[in-house]
């Protein structure tokens, strides 16, 4: 379930193309959302600092190990350069060593277009244990090869 918000126009030429598109969503589906924004107001609140507690621990631990980059604001991913000495690895080179080095898994940049290569992609799918633990293994990786 979502919404979309902004210029009038635009949100307007996105509803009559997903009218094209979508069937709508499972009604059990919609009634469980509408008690979830009745009875949870808060959850959404709840859910964010979830999302920053992982935010922080990835970026926390990367700046560690001198991968320093700007803190998403508003996602469940983070964009991160491919960082020095490894800025000649395409990304998709550079994505494959860090899941055979560090057991880390991330999306490589070059798969979201031309614009993404040279970074890599984060997602704060795990919990905050598992991404520290993740952050020693990118510093194993990455120091070990660096």
């Amino acid at each position: 379930m979502g919404f979309v918000v902004g210029n009038h126009e635009v949100v307007a030429a996105l509803a009559k193309l997903k009218s094209y598109l979508d069937y709508g969503t499972f009604q059990p589906i919609q009634i469980a959302a509408t008690v979830a924004m009745n009875e949870a107001p808060e959850h959404p609140r709840l859910v964010n600092e979830v999302y920053r507690g992982r935010r922080d621990a990835l970026c926390d631990g990367l700046a560690r190990i001198g991968w320093h980059l700007e803190r998403p604001k508003g996602t469940m991913f983070v964009w991160a350069p491919i960082p020095e000495p490894y800025k000649e690895m395409s990304s998709l080179e550079f994505a494959t060593m860090l899941v055979q080095e560090a057991k880390v898994a991330v999306s490589p940049g070059s798969g979201f277009g031309p614009g993404g290569e040279g970074f890599v992609r984060f997602a704060l799918v795990e919990n905050e244990k598992r991404i520290t633990q993740a952050g020693r293994g990118l510093r194993k990786a990455l120091t070990k090869l660096g």
